[in-house]
């Protein structure tokens, strides 16, 4: 593999200085296996991170320009992830390769509070969990987020956190005390509750109903917690019956809101997703090969279709649509005695 891609040539003058570095290099990857049964067949490149703030591209649809993402690739294996592509930048496999290399940037929490702490650093909102999932199975192992929110926390720096993962109610406590000092949006992803098809697209995650029990568990604790349901897949997910048993469930959550997304098959992980459908359900291969024909999205009536239904459920269960990505303000109790008060670290 070439880490060296990551790298910004320097117009073919090998002693230039680069306009903008390598976000690590290649002497900083250190590679482990581990041989426990949760992680078993899992390979890690631990890696030193020289950034780990990322601008959004400018065309992106996504409606947030600043991201940190801990990790590459994902256990979490959903075979429709549009980030697969990006292991190709690392000269990675966007198949199995994707599901089973996983890059981990060891020295995350501390970059990211150096960065926060820069005069450059204008305390934008960051959003994370929008490339991979930060709460995937390696997270129990190399426990950054509790150091990333902490310096989020610490720096007063507005956050959202979008996942799949039930692990992130180990820092539960950490994440009302950045509440307490800034804008804080939690968003569970949970695109349907069918377990037969929750174990073949989404295999490496918890189970929709444990991912609603985070749902839950936060707002007892006072942390207002949105879904995304996403991906609402097309001829698997989308039957009306369907779309109402989530969105009951979702309501049932303690959910302040539900937003829908339909699939989108970007490439790599078009490819992977067709090669799943062939083999568990071709004779829906040609069906999706119209629906998709004009790209990775799908067409805008169906897009239509599928939001007007699953917010006219949301209306009818008591619960209502919001943006993807927003922060949404996590209301911090009013002391019981007047006084001073002082923040709780670690």
């Amino acid at each position: 593999m070439r880490w060296e891609n990551l790298a910004v040539e320097s117009g073919g003058n090998p002693s230039a200085k680069p306009t903008n570095p390598a976000l690590f290099g290649a002497e900083t990857v250190t590679t482990r296996t581990f041989d426990t049964p949760e992680f078993r067949g899992i390979t890690f490149h631990e890696i030193r991170a020289r950034s780990i703030v990322n601008r959004v591209p400018g065309a992106s649809r996504m409606p947030f320009e600043w991201t940190v993402n801990p990790y590459r690739g994902c256990t979490h294996a959903c075979v429709y992830c549009f980030a697969r592509k990006t292991h190709s930048y690392l000269d990675l496999d966007t198949g199995l390769g994707f599901d089973s290399q996983i890059v981990v940037k060891v020295n995350a929490p501390e970059v990211l509070r150096r960065q926060l702490g820069s005069r450059r650093w204008l305390g934008d909102h960051i959003a994370m969990g929008t490339n991979v999932d930060c709460y995937q199975r390696a997270e129990g192992r190399y426990r950054l987020m509790p150091g990333i929110i902490a310096a989020l926390r610490d720096h007063a720096n507005p956050f959202s956190i979008l996942t799949k993962g039930t692990l992130i109610l180990r820092d539960l406590d950490l994440l009302k005390q950045a509440a307490a000092v800034t804008e804080v949006g939690i968003s569970v992803s949970v695109g349907f509750t069918d377990l037969d098809l929750w174990r073949t697209v989404e295999p490496g995650t918890p189970a929709p109903e444990r991912r609603l029990d985070v749902v839950r568990t936060l707002s007892a604790h006072g942390i207002d917690c949105g879904v995304l349901m996403a991906p609402v897949i097309p001829f698997l997910g989308d039957d009306p019956n369907q779309l109402r048993a989530t969105v009951r469930a979702i309501a049932a959550s303690g959910a302040t809101s539900v937003t829908p997304l339909v699939l989108h098959l970007r490439p790599g992980a078009r490819e992977w997703f067709m090669g799943w459908l062939g083999h568990h359900h071709p004779h829906l291969v040609r069906r999706y090969e119209r629906l998709y024909a004009e790209g990775a999205y799908a067409p805008k009536w169906y897009q239509r279709r599928i939001t007007r239904q699953v917010h006219e459920l949301a209306e009818e269960y008591g619960i209502g649509p919001t943006r993807a990505g927003m922060p949404r303000r996590i209301p911090v109790p009013e002391p019981v005695a007047p006084g001073p008060t002082q923040l709780t670290l670690l």
